[in-house]
This record gives C-alpha cells, structure tokens and sequence, in this order.
C-alpha cells in the first residue's frame, strides 16, 4: 500500500471515529511528505471516500428495509388469513347457536303451551251447590 493511500485511509477512519489528535498527525505526516499544496487532496480523497462510504451504507440500509418491508407484508398477509378463519369460524359457531336458540325458543314455547294447557285444565270446577246465593249469605253471616 502506498503511503498516500495510506495517510488517507487512516485520515478517514480518524474523521469516522472524531478523534482530532490522530487527525491533526495525519496532516502534519502529510504535509511534511507531500507538501501543503498537495493538502487539498488528503481532504478532497477522504471527502469522496466518506461520500461513496455512505452512499453504500445508504443502500445497505434501503435493502434492509425493503427486507423488512416485505417480511412485514408476509405477517400481515398471514394475520388477515387468521382474522378471515376466526371471522368465518365465529359466523359459523352463531349461526349454530342461532339455530340452537331458536330450537329453545320454540320448546320453550311449546312448553308455555303445555302448562297453559295444563293450569287451565287444573282450575277445579266450583262445586255444584243448590242455591248458591243463600250459601254465600250464610258463609258471611258466620264469619
């Protein structure tokens, strides 16, 4: 590796990571090399390697989304596959319970019909008593 390449790439590392001691050697190794008019070229390299540096992370990162997005897709797909079952599973399970409820409506109203029929059949007759009135007058005078 050449030293130019060299001071660059560690220039470019010590800009990532702040550090503006190890920076300031990089300049100071450069100039003393190469010169201060060729300063600008550390600069102009290291700016253009910091550029290309985050264009690629930048793509990085767009695919991980688009990763991420189509994983995100797949779930949602399969939560609205389970929604939909339980959806027609529950329409299933009340139309059962409909027909359930109105199979005990209807013998709960057949039922009602049997007891009607069987408290009216049960009302007992009043007795069969010969003047009925003067039976009433003399329960009351009795009492």
């Amino acid at each position: 590796m050449l030293l130019k390449n060299h001071l660059i790439e560690v220039f470019k590392q010590a800009s990532l990571e702040n550090n503006f001691l190890l920076k300031e050697i990089v300049v100071v190794k450069w100039v003393h090399r190469f010169g201060i008019d060729s300063l600008n070229d550390l600069l102009i390299h290291s700016s253009l390697q910091k550029e290309n540096q985050r264009e690629e992370e930048n793509q990085e990162q767009i695919f991980l989304i688009d990763e991420v997005h189509e994983e995100n897709q797949e779930q949602i797909k399969l939560e609205l596959s389970k929604t939909f079952e339980n959806i027609k599973k529950i329409k299933w399970e009340s139309n059962g319970l409909e027909t359930a409820s109105s199979k005990i409506v209807s013998s709960k109203n057949q039922n009602s019909k049997k007891i009607n029929q069987f408290t009216e059949t049960s009302k007992l007759p009043l007795p069969y008593i010969k003047n009925l009135r003067k039976w009433i007058n003399n329960d009351k005078k009795a009492s």
